[in-house]
């Protein structure tokens, strides 16, 4: 019955949960942690066609909806939109709309602050609180953390969405190629769907398949020269669509190396 979004399961995405990481001494674990809508909320997707920022982006706009007592429902929960005092009340305590929205639309940065705190008063709740120490990082669109445990040492970074229907498709927090993104912009991710992808190949490929080590070592090399690791990233996905598994051993990785610079 809270009036705050619903974290669901977090979903490890990503180079690191995908089996590979252009940088072995840095990798940050990323996870998106899905939010539902509180009970008489609905959340409706709006797509940007401004076409100021690069890429598939959003609002999230948050409409309410009848919650009022029906025969079939045991709790007796007024609605907002036919019990004006209920809506009067609710304005005047904190809520989602009043601390998480800017105006009808989801805040990614509201969002964000409003998770470190979740993070920084369940931490101490935790088993794992008394042999690791929790270091908050600075992000505006994400929590990020970092965990050490003697020379051990972990980068975490959350990350929130909402589900395009029953799709592995999401509206994330994640930053934009834009360096002016709107607080209320959620750009399209297929963070989720990538993933699966991995996970499908791993359990069809041979195990001297070197899929895995050949994206690495081409986002390693290609660091810092005005290729981006997702580029890669898609080309070698488009690869492992039309080369079979039987084509990816150690003795093909010249040829696949020719293949990539050719989609360069």
């Amino acid at each position: 019955n809270s009036s705050y979004p619903v974290p669901q399961r977090a979903i490890g995405v990503g180079s690191a949960f995908e089996g590979w990481s252009p940088r072995e001494e840095d990798v940050v674990y990323s996870v998106l942690v899905p939010l539902n809508p509180p009970r008489g909320h609905t959340f409706h997707l709006e797509m940007d066609t401004s076409g100021h920022i690069p890429g598939r982006n959003f609002f999230i706009r948050v409409e309410p909806v009848c919650t009022c007592p029906r025969e079939q429902q045991d709790d007796n929960v007024l609605c907002s939109l036919h019990h004006p005092e209920e809506e009067q009340r609710r304005n005047e305590e904190p809520n989602f709309l009043n601390t998480l929205c800017t105006g009808s639309y989801l805040d990614v940065e509201k969002t964000a602050r409003w998770f470190y705190q979740l993070v920084r008063a369940a931490w101490p709740a935790l088993p794992q609180s008394h042999s690791w120490q929790i270091v908050l990082l600075p992000s505006r669109r994400s929590c990020k953390f970092k965990l050490t445990r003697g020379r051990q040492s972990l980068t975490v970074e959350l990350l929130f969405g909402v589900q395009e229907g029953n799709s592995d498709i999401y509206v994330s927090s994640q930053p934009t190629e834009s360096l002016f993104t709107p607080s209320t912009v959620w750009p399209e991710t297929y963070a989720v769907a990538e993933m699966k992808f991995f996970r499908i190949i791993a359990n069809q490929a041979p195990r001297n398949s070197w899929h895995l080590k050949c994206l690495q070592l081409l986002a390693r090399a290609l660091l810092g020269i005005g290729f981006t690791t997702y580029t890669l990233k898609t080309i070698v996905m488009h690869l492992l669509n039309t080369v079979p598994m039987s084509g990816w051993r150690m003795t093909h990785f010249l040829q696949r190396l020719e293949d990539t610079m050719e989609y360069l």
